[in-house]
């Protein structure tokens, strides 16, 4: 039974990948967006003098990382070859700056000119000397603690934008902010919500191209209506919005194009828990056909039959929509997912290129979202070229290509059974960066296999309603119960892997496939000097051979890394920069990330160069002893309602079955004084500054009651197990 429970401990975690900090309930008012203070006149630019020209002649000035993938065309490949493969063993560190925050860092830095600017954790953002590390200059934008509750996933950034000598991130609260890159100083900001009341975040990285400055939001799983906004990046004004979902049909369509996707939703009514379709991370420029690519997102919730009950393709759910520029008018869009029923997002990496396809050359854009197809799609019209697996796919058998739909798996319904599905939420390519190489006619990709049993919500089973909870992820499948439906299945459970791999995004082939410890791993970069370089789950930056995957040079950062790589080269030196820190949409399933759990989860902002001899200070030991517990005196039914409790309000942060990996704080090892105030934590907020929020608009005081005698006993099950009593009784609701 152990070996059952350890296993679920792995999956667990993974099923919700996609949904690391939810913990949450609508905004209350306490939450309100801070006042701005007012800014002082805007001060003429001095550096990151960023211009459309400069990015998209980015190649003529290699050294900097202008952009979010480097250029306009987001390939996350760079021409340096300083660093090689003949030479990549003499690399070693040559500085290192800690951030102050034990959460997931994401963040791609920009380089410009002999500066680095990163987005870190609640929104900050540093400046640093690219050669020395010192700090130039920090702005913290205050967002409130107690947001956190809304954010799915951590209290992470995906990186700002620089343009005009401004610096742009947006803020987890839903601001856009412009800062001076010279001094850090508050230029504008503006509130990109267009409800307060809806509990949005901004987690992703703005664009910046045209004088406007791009962005979107999260917060489908929570009730939000998505859509991306664009805004002169001068002066803060709204130019253009345009939503990815209808709102209620009663009310006139914002655009053309909602009237167009109204049409594809049938019954039902979305709006009143907002539809989804938010756009937390792609959105690319393109400057041959001046549009803008937006990947948008999952339904909300994730069940086509509670979204929208009458069938219909749910338009522009897990779509790529182009759109002008200028106007914000929308060109062509493709769905990869149609009905989206599996939360098989769009929002992964956008990459764009000029390749030859069936003998012509043509100006295209690639995508491995988390359906498993990876897709090749003419950037002009819109037209489908290739759709091959890049990963293990079951819940569909192909894509038609006369259609450009993927055809079903009518095998894996889970409309009337659980049924084990790959991919997962976590999805086959999540947000991690992947790296085009356009020269090899390769993407290097990091893919995972990972599963998840997908049911019905048994309120949905017995009664065909479903309640929707302002105040919880609203999902249409059973997470409460989940840990029975896996112990229920596990005997036909796939199995979870991690990979990297070289494919042919034509041919379908991978020339190279490297299967990594764990499923969860880094962002990806490729050089010209013949090397990929990942971050793993292990805690190791790994340089390979791009034309083998031999591994070449590691270096061992002591936590475990989402981030994807840099490079840049300034007076000759070529450098190589990440930020470190798991937590984002993984926890790396609960213990299974030895790296974190025994480490702590530093963030750090690591640089390396040839010749590097700076050195990690030796990492200091997590005391992991679980004390001894006072266990409640209730019954197995009272505490099979507090498993359910925890796994709908405190599992995506503290881990499945009590078991935390690392960033989030472990409640199997709270002390007494904590497990004293536990109420008061849960209920009151008295923690909210740390970022655990009050849930007292969503658990009653019994609730709390039976969430903490369920923590109790986890713990003391596995502290018995730790002192090597094999004999104890199983908790007997997980038998």
């Amino acid at each position: 039974m152990r070996t059952v429970i350890l296993a679920i401990a792995v999956i667990l975690v993974a099923i919700l990948a996609y949904v690391l900090y939810w913990r949450e309930a609508p905004a209350p008012e306490p939450m309100e967006t801070p006042e701005a203070p007012a800014a002082p006149a805007a001060p003429e630019p001095t550096i990151g003098l960023i211009d459309d020209a400069r990015i998209v002649n980015a190649d003529s000035e290699p050294g900097n990382w202008l952009a979010h993938g480097r250029t306009y065309d987001e390939q996350r490949f760079s021409p340096l070859t300083s660093i090689n493969r003949e030479n990549v063993g003499e690399l070693g560190l040559q500085w290192y700056r800690d951030l102050g925050t034990n959460r997931g860092q994401e963040a791609t830095p920009i380089i410009v000119d002999g500066t680095m600017f990163i987005a870190s954790t609640w929104s900050r953002v540093h400046a640093f000397d690219a050669v020395t590390g010192e700090e130039v200059w920090s702005y913290d934008p205050q967002v409130p603690r107690a947001w956190s509750r809304w954010a799915c996933c951590d209290v992470v950034n995906r990186g700002v934008a620089v343009y005009g000598g401004r610096v742009y991130i947006g803020a987890l609260d839903g601001r856009l902010i412009a800062l001076d890159a010279a001094t850090g100083a508050l230029v504008w900001e503006v509130d990109t919500l267009i409800d307060r009341e809806r509990p949005y975040t901004i987690t992703g990285a703005p664009r910046a191209a045209r004088g406007k400055v791009f962005i979107g939001n999260g917060g489908a799983e929570y009730g939000v209506r998505g859509y991306v906004t664009a805004y002169d990046a001068e002066t803060g004004e709204q130019a253009w919005r345009f939503f990815t979902v209808p709102g209620d049909p009663s009310l006139p369509f914002e655009h053309p194009e909602m009237e167009l996707a109204a049409d594809t939703w049938k019954g039902g009514e979305w709006w009143e828990i907002g539809g989804g379709g938010t756009v937390w991370n792609s959105i690319v420029y393109d400057p041959d056909f001046n549009q803008v690519y937006l990947g948008v997102g999952n339904g909300a919730p994730w069940t086509r039959a509670i979204r929208s009950p009458g069938g219909g393709d749910n338009l522009f759910l897990a779509a790529i929509v182009a759109v002008d520029a200028d106007t914000g008018v929308m060109n062509w869009y493709y769905q990869t997912t149609p009905g989206d029923n599996w939360d098989y997002t769009a929002v992964q990496d956008i990459a764009l290129a000029e390749m030859e396809v069936d003998g012509e050359m043509r100006k295209v854009l690639m995508q491995a979202p988390k359906n498993g197809f990876f897709y090749v799609i003419d950037r002009g019209s819109g037209d489908l070229l290739r759709a091959h697996p890049f990963a293990t796919i079951t819940w569909a058998t192909h894509v038609d290509m006369e259609t450009g739909r993927p055809v079903e798996n009518p095998e894996v319904d889970y409309s009337e059974k659980p049924q084990w599905i790959l991919p997962g939420p976590i999805g086959a390519h999540n947000w991690q960066a992947m790296s085009v190489d356009v020269e090899a006619g390769l993407v290097y990709i990091p893919a995972q296999d990972n599963p998840l049993i997908y049911g019905m919500s048994q309120e949905w089973q017995e009664t065909g309603v479903y309640k929707h909870n302002p105040g919880a992820w609203n999902l249409g499948i059973e997470f409460g119960r989940i840990s029975q439906l896996l112990i229920e299945n596990a005997a036909d459970q796939p199995a979870a892997k991690g990979y990297l791999k070289a494919f042919d995004p034509l041919t379908g082939e991978s020339a190279w496939t490297v299967e990594l410890p764990h499923y969860w791993n880094g962002g990806v970069l490729g050089t010209a000097g013949g090397l990929v370089f990942q971050g793993d789950a292990q805690g190791m930056l790994i340089a390979r051979d791009k034309a083998t995957g031999e591994e070449l040079w590691r270096f061992n950062a002591q936590v475990s890394m989402m981030a994807p790589p840099v490079t840049y080269q300034i007076d000759g030196v070529q450098y190589v920069s990440i930020l470190t820190g798991t937590g984002g949409g993984e926890l790396f399933a609960g213990e299974t990330n030895t790296v974190s759990l025994t480490h702590g989860n530093l963030g750090r902002l690591l640089t390396f160069a040839l010749g590097g001899t700076e050195e990690l200070p030796p990492p200091t030991a997590v005391d992991r002893s679980i004390p001894e517990q006072q266990l409640a005196d209730v019954g197995d039914a009272e505490l099979a309602q507090g498993e359910r409790l925890y796994n709908s309000y405190c599992a995506v942060c503290h881990g499945v079955l009590g078991r935390s990996g690392g960033a989030i704080p472990d409640l199997r090892l709270m002390t007494p004084e904590i497990h004293a105030i536990f109420d008061q934590i849960v209920l009151e907020g008295t923690l909210a500054a740390n970022g655990m929020a009050a849930f007292d608009d969503v658990l009653a005081p019994e609730d709390s009651g039976r969430i903490h005698a369920f923590v109790r006993a986890r713990a003391h099950e596995d502290r018995e197990v730790a002192l090597g009593n094999q004999d104890i009784p199983r908790l007997t609701w997980l038998q």
